[in-house]
């Protein structure tokens, strides 16, 4: 017969290997989640911006708008004044889109300008391909983009956009 303490320290010393088991499970699946996180994780440039060389006859231009100062309320009142975190994006006439980002804590305005036809075709039709594809150029850098009137395009505006074009999209498989 086995002795009824060596028993009981058996069964305890096997508990405690299998904490132990499902501590080392638990740090090796949190482990490969940090992994696939971080490899999933882009590195964000800033968005590009045309050369002064090549803006002549590009079918789009984006170029760095100066920072505009915010403006003071004209009116005190009594009670505490919110402080706005960012100055209002105003979009200059002829401008279709602008692309706020910030990097390094300096916020950047850059100006999407199209051609001609392809600006009309985005102002009336803002669900179109080269539309998109610029604002998207804008959000990969991890800007966000603005429209006129300084109203932003969001995902759910983009989704609104999907739902008036039939877009197929493949995917390659490697």
């Amino acid at each position: 017969m086995i002795d009824r303490r060596l028993a009981s320290g058996l069964h305890s010393a096997r508990a405690v290997a299998a904490a132990d088991d499902e501590l080392v499970n638990r740090s090796i699946a949190l482990a490969a989640l940090l992994v696939a996180l971080a490899g999933c994780m882009q590195s964000r440039e800033p968005v590009p911006v045309t050369p002064p060389a090549e803006t002549k006859g590009a079918a789009v231009v984006r170029r760095p708008l100066p920072e505009t100062a915010p403006t003071a309320p004209a009116t005190a009142s009594l009670a505490p004044a919110r402080v706005a975190r960012e100055s209002p994006v105003v979009v200059p006439p002829g401008v279709i889109y602008v692309c706020v980002s910030a990097s390094g804590g300096a916020r950047t305005q850059t100006a999407i300008e199209f051609a001609p036809k392809v600006g009309a075709m985005c102002a009336k039709h803002p669900e179109m391909g080269p539309c998109q594809y610029e604002r998207d150029v804008c959000r990969r850098s991890g800007g966000r983009v603005y429209a006129a009137g300084g109203v932003e395009i969001t995902a759910q505006t983009e989704a609104e956009y999907d739902k008036k074009v039939l877009r197929v999209r493949f995917k390659a498989t490697n």
